[in-house]
């Protein structure tokens, strides 16, 4: 028999539906100076590692006259954009990949420059994502998502852009789901004790059937 009450594997978490991820990471952002330090940290630190990952180049082809290099960076967007495609939101998920591959471009020139400025660049853009990050769960109260579940950290940029939707006034359904499982938005008083949300630290796993 399969006991339901244990946690998840890491590899079981990787692969639940995203809008169980979304409120497993929404528990850590409710303050909403978190959500929004991490709506410029999270594509801040996504750019430093695209530009870090620029290099080495693993192989070019020529195509239109112009050479196209694959790039590790390259791999991981692909890596990632079978992710996002496969946890049960593919419009939302294929807009996270757009906007990577968006990335992935921007970067690719930064990394075939010399040294120093692909070094400066990367780890600009990974340190200042980071100080936007602290900031926010300073605000927050409490430690990122990743420290308990390595999995949030393809989370974060998921949940960003459901946040930029959010604001745009889309996926009404999605908003209410997560403010009824990971509690409404608040600013908390920092002066005051850290509020727990409803569900706050605990991995909720899915039901699972008796082996047979």
């Amino acid at each position: 028999m399969i006991d339901p009450t244990q946690p998840e594997t890491a590899l079981a978490t990787l692969f639940r539906p995203a809008d169980e991820l979304l409120v497993d990471y929404a528990r850590y952002h409710r303050d909403r100076r978190n959500i929004a330090t991490h709506c410029v940290g999270i594509p801040l630190i996504v750019f430093g590692l695209d530009v870090l990952l620029s290099r080495p180049v693993l192989g070019s082809v020529q195509a239109g006259g112009e050479a196209w290099h694959l790039l590790p960076a390259g791999l991981l967007w692909g890596l990632s954009t079978l992710w996002y495609l496969s946890r049960g939101l593919p419009a939302i998920g294929l807009l996270v990949s757009l906007l990577h591959a968006a990335m992935v471009l921007l970067a690719a020139p930064l990394g075939q420059g010399s040294t120093g400025s692909w070094l400066t660049w990367s780890l600009g853009c990974l340190a200042l994502g980071a100080v936007c990050q602290a900031v926010g769960h300073y605000y927050e109260g409490r430690a990122p998502a990743f420290v308990e579940d390595l999995v949030a950290l393809l989370a974060g940029p998921l949940f960003v852009v459901v946040e930029l939707l959010f604001t745009l006034g889309w996926l009404a359904g999605l908003r209410q789901q997560l403010e009824r499982e990971a509690g409404p938005t608040q600013v908390r008083d920092l002066a005051g004790p850290v509020t727990s949300m409803p569900g706050a630290g605990r991995r909720h796993p899915r039901p699972h059937r008796a082996a047979r």
